[in-house]
C-alpha cells in the first residue's frame, strides 16, 4: 500500500478491485479544505477513463504485474495472435486490449505484454518501430528537410507527418509513444 499523495502517471493500482492505469494525478489544495489528489484513471479490464479524487490520508494498492516477451505473429480479423518467446505459448488479445498498439503491430516484432492475476492487460510496446511506406504524395524537385511535412500512409494504416524525401516503397522508423516520424533506414 502507498499513500494516495505518492501516485505518479503511468502507475497502475488497484481502485475498487480492479487495475487503473494512472492517466494524470494533480495534488490539489483548496483553501481551507484538507489536500487531495486528483487523478484520471483507465480501468484496464474495461477500457473506461475516469476522474477520481483521493483525500491525501487515503492509501492506494499498487498492481503487481507481470511482463512476458511475446512476439506478434498475425491479425486474423478479429484477434492479433502472439506467441511466448520462451514456451512458445500462443495466446489471442482483441483491439480493446491492445488500444492504439494496433497500429504499430508488424509480424515478427517483439514486445512485452503486461499480465495482471494471470490475464493479459495489455502490451508494452519497443521504444521505435520500422514501418514501410505505402503511399504518399510525390515530392516535389528540390525539396528540402526543411520543407513543410506531407502525410504518408504506413503499412499497418497508420498516418504519420513525413519530409518531402519520403518515397513509397521507403522504410521509417516511427517512436511508439508519439507516433511520430523519426527518421528514414532505408
Amino acid at each position: 500500500m502507498i499513500q494516495a499523495t505518492r501516485i505518479r502517471r503511468g502507475m497502475i493500482i488497484i481502485h475498487e478491485g480492479d487495475p487503473c492505469l494512472v492517466l494524470d494525478f494533480r495534488h490539489v489544495t483548496p483553501g481551507n479544505w484538507r489536500a487531495m489528489v486528483q487523478t484520471k484513471l483507465r480501468n484496464l479490464r474495461t477500457g473506461i477513463s475516469f476522474e477520481h479524487r483521493f483525500r491525501s490520508t487515503d492509501t492506494v494498492e499498487k498492481a503487481v504485474l507481470e511482463e512476458q516477451e511475446f512476439e506478434y505473429l498475425y491479425h486474423d480479423g478479429t484477434s492479433y495472435h502472439f506467441m511466448n518467446t520462451e514456451t512458445f505459448e500462443q495466446i489471442a488479445l482483441d483491439e480493446e486490449v491492445l488500444g492504439d498498439a494496433v497500429k504499430f503491430l508488424i509480424p515478427n516484432l517483439r514486445l512485452k505484454v503486461v499480465f495482471y492475476q494471470g490475464k493479459p492487460m495489455g502490451v508494452e510496446l519497443p521504444p521505435t518501430v520500422d514501418l514501410r511506406v505505402i503511399e504518399t504524395e510525390p515530392s516535389v524537385k528540390g525539396a528540402t528537410v526543411t520543407a513543410v511535412n506531407k502525410p504518408a500512409t504506413l503499412e499497418t494504416g497508420l498516418v504519420i507527418q513525413v519530409p518531402p524525401f519520403v518515397e513509397p516503397g521507403d522504410i521509417v522508423r516511427v517512436d511508439t509513444a508519439e507516433g511520430t516520424y523519426l527518421e528514414r533506414v532505408k
